[in-house]
């Protein structure tokens, strides 16, 4: 299964940059993923952080590694648990009205045949789509603060 969302920002890259990557923030704006626990600040290469979602009402939490940091480009991240493997990644693009943030995750593993009912595309998607509008509504707040 794979989930690609994209969604455009009227901010500048850093604005949009420093609220993804700032884990001291995200508790103001992002009301997907929760519970977030880090000994970084910051989303930082080969660390990891905790974290809850939840796609249905009962909480799952994952443990999430960071495999890749491109600065103002790309970021990796992954997550196992018990079967289920996860594969996110992040663009981040210069366009002419903005910055457009692409999200892009891959899961496989043995629960991927039984994912319909254990995670299903639409609540998926949802999710990714929500995480995106949470971004951009705190990245272009950030920008009209920085005015």
């Amino acid at each position: 299964m794979i989930i690609k969302e994209s969604t455009l920002i009227d901010a500048s890259m850093k604005q949009v940059w420093d609220t993804f990557t700032d884990l001291t923030c995200w508790m103001d704006w992002n009301s997907v993923i929760q519970d977030i626990r880090s000994e970084e600040k910051c989303l930082t290469n080969g660390k990891t952080l905790k974290c809850c979602f939840r796609p249905f009402l009962l909480p799952i939490r994952v443990k999430i590694k960071i495999e890749e940091i491109t600065p103002y480009r790309r970021i990796i991240w992954s997550a196992k648990k018990k079967g289920l493997y996860a594969f996110h990644e992040f663009f981040f693009e210069e366009v002419e009205n903005g910055i457009l943030v692409t999200s892009k995750e891959s899961f496989s593993g043995l629960l991927t045949a039984v994912s319909g009912f254990l995670l299903p595309v639409s609540r998926m998607r949802t999710l990714t789509r929500t995480f995106l509008k949470d971004l951009k509504k705190a990245s272009e707040n950030r920008r009209k603060m920085d005015i």
